[in-house]
């Protein structure tokens, strides 16, 4: 038992995540729903151990980030994920328009009479930036309020980091610096550990998902998750360009991106892959002070797998009334896509009320939003794995930017900073 026990230890995390994946979904079509209601609780256990790592790791991780840069790098590293995020948002939803215009998914299907769909309150943008500002810092780490712990960490971080600077204070404040470093230290060794774990979770969260869903579900709206993942493939393609413009070596970038990617398709949470997207990252060698800051922000509000989602549901709810997208429709579904995916951050059922921003924007019926509830999991799969890829990405473009930024400062012949990352040189 210890040798099988070592020999588990021992094998890839990737080749285990990859191999729970297939042992996962044969197991859920064979068994079906009784199967499943039994394997239930090794995903649940997956995603609270997850779920259980995010407060920490994101207040330690991004304070102890700002503390090993400086203010003016941090606000140009700003500028250019908010630039980029709102970028690859755009070019999600206009593929998955492009992709969908193709392929028309949803024709000669009818809406049911009685379709109808739940759909949760869109607090509004101006409400989602407030709420960024928590009313209760305990009660943020409670929720937990990402966005709002991301606030809090920032502020704390710079706090720190200017005590650290002034003469009168930098003696106490390394002190505390030394305790958040510790404790982030302390929150990778517990992470370690819970990665041991995930290949287990995710093995019962597809057993479980599939038991319930059964072929006949995927057979039945086949066309549109078809066409959803041919979407996800191009986005692939749109991503691996701007790493290569970017001098990103996109062999080192797979295989350290496999296992987040993988964990988020299959526990369908960009927000509870975090820990392991962090754990990607500082593998690859992206300094602290990128990462600690683009990651939790990116699972947050950069969502080109719900963007491309957005795009195929628009498509396919416009093929099911029989009246196609024209290209004034497109655009408006662009620009409010883009805007719904940023502004719906953080709000519970966030893919449905994007879906249903944008319907209602663009005159579409909400109800076919219930022909798509049958596949939700199918489809939040890839939008979820679609998303974490992206966040990794734009790390990754940002940090090599920033990399090619201290080596023009520092001048032709100078010796590099030291906290360059050596990943991506090609």
């Amino acid at each position: 038992m210890k040798a099988v026990f070592n020999a588990y230890l021992n094998t890839s995390l990737v080749l285990r995540i990859g191999v729970a994946l297939v042992l996962g979904l044969v197991v859920g079509l064979v068994g079906g729903p009784t199967v499943a209601e039994w394997l239930n609780p090794l995903g649940d256990l997956l995603l609270r151990l997850l779920k259980f790592l995010i407060v920490p790791i994101v207040l330690f991780t991004l304070m102890v980030g700002i503390n090993q840069a400086n203010l003016g790098s941090m606000g140009r590293v700003g500028r250019k994920l908010l630039g980029f995020y709102v970028l690859t948002s755009a070019l999600a939803i206009a593929v998955g328009l492009v992709v969908a215009s193709v392929f028309a998914p949803g024709s000669g299907l009818e809406l049911s009479s009685s379709a109808s769909v739940d759909v949760p309150e869109n607090p509004g943008f101006v409400q989602v930036l407030l709420n960024i500002v928590p009313t209760n810092i305990v009660g943020a780490f409670a929720e937990p309020n990402l966005l709002g712990i991301i606030f809090t960490a920032i502020v704390f971080g710079i706090a720190l980091l200017k005590l650290r600077e002034s003469q009168a204070h930098s003696e106490a404040a390394e002190r505390v610096y030394g305790v958040v470093s510790g404790l982030n230290e302390v929150t990778m060794k517990v992470m370690a550990g819970v990665l041991q774990y995930v290949p287990i979770g995710v093995f019962g969260i597809v057993a479980s998902t599939a038991g319930e869903q059964g072929m006949n579900t995927i057979l039945a709206l086949g066309d549109m998750v078809m066409v959803l993942y041919i979407a996800l493939a191009v986005q692939l393609v749109v991503y691996g360009v701007l790493m290569r413009l970017n001098g990103v070596s996109l062999m080192d970038f797979v295989r350290e991106a496999r296992a987040p990617v993988a964990t988020a398709f299959a526990t369908q949470s960009s927000s509870g892959t975090l820990p392991l997207t962090l754990n990607a990252a500082r593998r690859m060698g992206v300094p602290q002070s990128i990462y600690g800051f683009s990651l939790p922000l990116g699972a947050t509000i950069n969502m080109d797998g719900a963007g491309i989602r957005i795009a195929i549901s628009a498509a396919f709810a416009a093929n099911v009334i029989g009246v196609p997208l024209d290209m004034i429709t497109m655009l408006e579904i662009v620009l409010i896509g883009t805007l719904a995916s940023i502004g719906t951050a953080g709000v519970p059922g966030a893919g449905i009320v994007m879906i249903a921003t944008v319907f209602a924007q663009v005159g579409l019926p909400i109800e076919t939003v219930a022909l798509l509830v049958s596949i939700d999991a199918l489809v939040g799969m890839g939008a979820t794995a679609m998303n974490v890829t992206g966040d990794l990405v734009c790390t990754s473009v940002i940090a090599r930017s920033e990399e090619k930024h201290e080596a023009t400062e520092t001048g032709p012949g100078a010796a590099m900073p030291e906290q360059q990352w050596s990943y991506g040189r090609e």
